[in-house]
């Protein structure tokens, strides 16, 4: 049986969901676009000269990569010329640029895990679509999703009503849809975690649990990508955390980029997403690259997580 490409597929959603407007439709098929040629950059990536530092850092004060750069400036001449956008924010810009007066909002982490680019692990193009602004709860969120770069190339998205897949057909050149349904586990065997940084996180309460997990015997599975450790956690369950520390006193991840649409995928794929006290998507941004705790992934997990945060700190 033919798999339904992404543009069918959000069509027949156009019948079922109201927030599937003809405009949402154009946008979404011009992020795909865009990220087919990112795609393409990173499997060429050895050979086009844009491995290792561009010389520079971003607004976050890292280091940018050259394949940042590219794929930074990939995203924002697709959605400024796509017609459909009123405002572009990244992770890599420091100000958001203003289209026009409304429409839809679109921040986006253009190559999510940089720092994986020159030895070929996963990475990912991270993005979240808003009505008329940015600035608001995840929860408003009308679509939100993730593209990774991996063995093969797939799309993830949700436009509020569930979590579903798309692989890249090299050789249509179509996303088709592949994972019709995607729902996490009440309860996986896996956390992500860095747990170099074990002696510097904040929360006495998260060390406990990290040991409690060990001795329930749960592997421990960390790439240093968030798109390739949450399309993990997606598919097979578990617990994703990347928690404050003595030199990231807010955390490291970025609500806007990062937090805000996996969470919104997570939460719609029956999972639940935490900051230690709310859950990610009530979070009222105050800031373009705010930076927030990240505590997401199966419900059962994310429970316990928070039972020993609150009772050890």
């Amino acid at each position: 049986m033919a798999l339904m490409p992404l543009t069918a597929f959000l069509f027949q959603k156009k019948e079922e969901n109201e927030n599937v407007t003809d405009e949402l439709i154009l946008l979404i098929n011009e992020i795909a676009a865009a990220c087919k040629e990112i795609a393409g950059k990173v499997r060429k990536a050895g050979l086009l000269g844009v491995l290792g530092s561009a010389g520079k850092v971003n607004v976050q004060g890292e280091e940018v990569q050259k394949l940042d750069e590219l794929a930074n400036e990939i995203l924002f001449q697709s959605l400024k010329n796509c017609g459909k956008v009123c405002q572009i924010t990244s992770e890599e810009v420091e100000d958001a640029l203003i289209v026009s007066e409304a429409g839809y909002a679109v921040a986006f982490d253009p190559l999510d895990g940089s720092s994986n680019i020159d030895v070929n692990v996963s990475i990912g193009t991270i993005f979240s679509i808003h009505k008329d602004s940015v600035m608001q709860p995840g929860r408003e969120q009308v679509a939100a999703g993730y593209v990774i770069y991996g063995p093969s190339t797939m799309l993830v998205m949700s436009l509020g009503d569930g979590v579903v897949g798309f692989t890249l057909d090299p050789e249509s050149g179509n996303f088709l849809l592949s994972h019709p349904k995607i729902e996490l586990p009440e309860k996986g065997k896996i956390y992500s975690i860095n747990e170099a940084n074990r002696n510097k996180w904040t929360s006495e309460g998260l060390r406990w649990f990290i040991d409690y997990l060990k001795t329930e015997k749960y592997t421990q599975r960390y790439v240093g990508s968030m798109v390739a450790d949450v399309h993990r956690t997606l598919l097979k369950g578990g617990i994703f955390i990347y928690p404050a520390d003595e030199k990231n006193t807010n955390g490291k991840l970025r609500l806007l980029y990062e937090a805000k649409p996996m969470a919104f995928l997570i939460e719609q794929a029956g999972g639940l997403s935490s900051d230690g006290t709310q859950s990610l998507l009530d979070i009222y941004p105050h800031e373009l690259h705010q930076r927030v705790p990240v505590i997401i992934g199966s419900r059962w997990e994310v429970e316990k997580c928070l039972e020993y945060i609150k009772e050890y700190g």
